[in-house]
């Protein structure tokens, strides 16, 4: 009778000791075998206790809605007053942008200077861009001659020489503005030639013995006799008188005291002229303070007042105003801020756009040759990362790449110089959204993640000079798009089947092979010995 199959099946019969014959050789390769099953299953357990970080590619599934850049940027030959901060995507613009922005004006020897910053509670500061008052237009002001003296490369040298104070409007015309001042500005030059009227009348009067004077010689006098020798360039004509002088906007009402220009800077304020006067003879009363020289602006405000039919309530307000404004503006002088540090942060789109830095101003002309948006990247990138680059900088991501805290901002310390006119330095950086999950985190780390994600951004970038149309303001710009797949980093542990699956293979395998290694040695000594 047949003897049932699981009493047949034996897959560990056994062989008596009688008939096996133990080998030096044998013992050897034993020991050798021992030795290989140990090591190996010591390795493959510390294996299964550790952890390794492996990387997935996928869908990006942020579900923010905006993305934070943050920025620092100095434009080495922007003035503050001029940088602003412009956002364009498809969803829209946002142009002027100040939220998050501070800006510092930068010397000439690149050392930040005072915050210049606007307060995000206050509104607007405007500024009368000429009088309405002054309502004749500019040839009925010229029907009894031009006050206002054109100058040239050559004549404003002498006017320098000769005058103590010389007030100088720097325009050209195909700028709206300046064809808006230039009546206020010739009134304001009529003003100034009836305060010398007054003023060397006044003289003659007082005089013993009146002499009798020429009509060109009462001229010439009452030119020396004007308080403020009012004066105009044609930037058009003569470009090279505007460019020594750094006009980079038009209407560049300028102010030379002594020969010299005067150091608060280009007037900024109303362009009124009660304004103008007033700010004239405040300059004049800081000029002359200490001294015993006349003083001669009182006079021309005086006309001015008369003219203009200005309460002496409204002047004397205007000149309050006018201190506390002269006060601000005498630290912003262009010569000694020719840069501006611009740094913060853009909360922008989840989608492709642009955000530029350029120069723009409400109240004057741009000269677009004369904008040079040379600038130094400190620092720009994507996302909140300051938990991120702490864990990179101090080894905490194990199995993360050494280059990847570079990639989260590679354009950190570039300068971008421009050497000719009318380039500028466009930036193209692909955006690589980067995901570390919660496991792959330290304990205190995990406690700040959302949704148990610490994320963080790559950027790729390049970067090209691109060339302007003469009438168009250069512009830094910076296009940034957000790809569509994204990096994540994770811990991958061994499950318990797959380690004891490894240790059977490495008992098994060891035993099989280094038999078979043996047979074949014993096979070939036994066909010699034959």
């Amino acid at each position: 009778m047949a003897r049932p199959f699981a009493a047949n099946l034996d897959m560990y019969r056994k062989v008596p000791a009688d008939l096996v014959q133990g080998t030096k050789r044998g013992s050897i390769l034993s020991t050798v075998a021992i030795f290989a099953i140990v090591t190996l299953f010591f390795l493959e357990t510390k294996a299964f206790f550790q952890s390794k970080t492996v990387t997935d590619l996928a869908l990006d599934s942020n579900k923010e809605k905006r993305v934070r850049v943050n920025f620092n940027i100095t434009m080495m030959d922007l003035p503050c007053q001029f940088a602003t901060v412009d956002v364009v995507s498809v969803l829209g613009t946002d142009q002027n942008v100040t939220q998050h922005v501070t800006k510092w004006s930068i010397d000439a020897e690149g050392v930040r200077q005072r915050l210049g910053s606007r307060n995000m509670q206050q509104s607007d500061v405007t500024v009368e861009l000429y009088d309405k008052g002054v309502t004749e237009t500019l040839e009925e002001l010229h029907d009894d001659g031009e006050d206002a003296v054109s100058l040239d490369i050559d004549t404003i040298k002498f006017a320098l020489h000769q005058h103590e104070y010389v007030f100088v409007d720097f325009y050209a015309g195909w700028c709206s503005h300046c064809r808006d001042l230039a009546p206020t500005w010739e009134m304001l030059a009529e003003i100034m030639d009836s305060a010398a009227d007054e003023h060397l009348d006044e003289q003659l009067e007082a005089a013993a013995h009146s002499p009798d004077y020429t009509d060109e010689e009462y001229n010439e006098a009452k030119k020396l006799m004007k308080p403020v020798f009012i004066g105009k360039v044609d930037c058009v004509m003569h470009k090279q008188l505007c460019t020594e002088q750094g006009v980079r906007a038009y209407p560049t009402l300028r102010l030379f005291v002594d020969g010299k220009r005067h150091g608060a800077g280009d007037y900024a304020g109303d362009r009124t002229v009660i304004g103008l006067t007033a700010y004239l003879k405040l300059i004049e009363d800081e000029h002359k303070e200490g001294t015993d020289k006349k003083v001669t602006v009182d006079k021309a405000l005086d006309v001015a007042k008369e003219m203009m039919s200005i309460s002496d309530e409204e002047t004397e307000w205007a000149e309050k105003m006018k201190a506390k404004k002269h006060k601000l503006t005498q630290m912003w002088n262009d010569e000694d801020h020719p840069g501006c540090q611009i740094s913060g942060f853009l909360l922008v789109d989840r989608v492709p756009g642009n955000f530029r830095i350029q120069a723009r101003s409400k109240s004057h002309d741009l000269v677009a040759h004369m904008t040079n948006v040379s600038h130094e990247i400190h620092h720009l990138s994507f996302g909140d990362h300051k938990v991120l680059i702490n864990l990179l900088d101090r080894g905490e991501l194990k199995g993360v790449s050494d280059d990847l805290s570079k990639s989260l901002s590679p354009m950190d310390g570039n300068v971008y110089i421009t050497h000719n006119l009318h380039e500028a330095h466009h930036h193209y950086l692909k955006v690589i959204t980067t995901n570390f999950k919660d496991a792959n985190l330290p304990s205190y780390a995990r406690r700040i993640t959302k949704d148990g994600v610490l994320r963080g951004y790559q950027i790729l970038q390049n970067s090209q000079l691109s060339l302007y149309r003469n009438d168009i303001v250069p512009e830094a710009k910076f296009t940034y798009d957000l790809s569509p797949i994204s990096i994540s980093y994770r811990k991958s542990a061994r499950h318990w089947y797959d380690y004891m699956t490894s240790v059977l293979a490495i008992v098994g395998g060891t035993f099989t092979i280094v038999g078979m290694f043996e047979s074949s040695i014993h096979t070939l000594g036994s066909k010699k010995r034959y």
